[in-house]
Formats: structure tokens, sequence, C-alpha cells
């Protein structure tokens, strides 16, 4: 299942920073593969990870506001907390599954376990 993390409303010229993310995701997954070599604005920057659900990857739109996420839910729960990390307070960030069975927000501060309560209680 893909889902997204993304900046709701205009983003004021933010993107995240790619280094920055990178090396969060590294944190969790040291055997991450990176593809910089832009498939589409969709598919800016890709990495390819190996998380104890098996296979998946996360890919940048290149606007740098839109997170895709084809991991397991609990793994793009883990990401969507670690994105809002990396933006700022002042923008709206969402989450949600690509049939937008659920569509939350995502709180300055929201921990995994938050999250994941907002997605249950959503879907």
């Amino acid at each position: 299942m893909t889902f997204v993390v993304v900046v709701e409303g205009d983003a004021g010229g933010w993107h995240v920073d790619r280094g920055a993310l990178t090396e969060v995701i590294r944190a969790r997954w040291a055997e991450v593969e990176i593809d910089s070599s832009a498939r589409s604005a969709v598919r800016s920057l890709i990495w390819g990870l190996d998380t104890e659900n098996g296979p998946g990857e996360a890919y940048l739109h290149e606007d740098g506001t839109c997170l895709y996420l084809d991991v397991w839910e609990a793994d793009a729960i883990w990401l969507a907390v670690a994105f809002r990390g990396l933006t700022p307070m002042h923008l709206d960030l969402v989450f949600c599954d690509e049939g937008y069975t659920f569509d939350v927000r995502v709180p300055a501060g929201t921990t995994e376990a938050e999250l994941t309560a907002l997605v249950n209680a959503a879907g």
C-alpha cells in the first residue's frame, strides 16, 4: 500500500532538507539504497528500504513537500513522524493512504503512538 505525507497548502518556499531526511532514514535502516536519478516529478529521490516487514521504498516529490511511502503502515507512520520532525511547526502536514480511506493531520511533536491512534480512529 502507498501512503503519503504532504504539506497542505502553501509551503511558502519551504522544502525538506534531503540530506537531513536521508540521515533520519539511515538511522533506522542502515542498509538503505539511495537513487538520486530523478525518474519523474514524483520520484526525484528514492530510498530503497529493507524493513522488518520486507522491502519497501520512500520517494520524494521534486518540490520537497511530499513524501510517498510504499511500506507497511507501521513503517509509513514512523516515516511520517520523521518527516514532521523536519517540517516547520507553522506548516500543516497531512498523512493519508493512496485511496484516502483516512486523511489525518500530523501536528508538530506527534509521536508514532499518537499518529497510529489518529489513523485507527479515522480508518
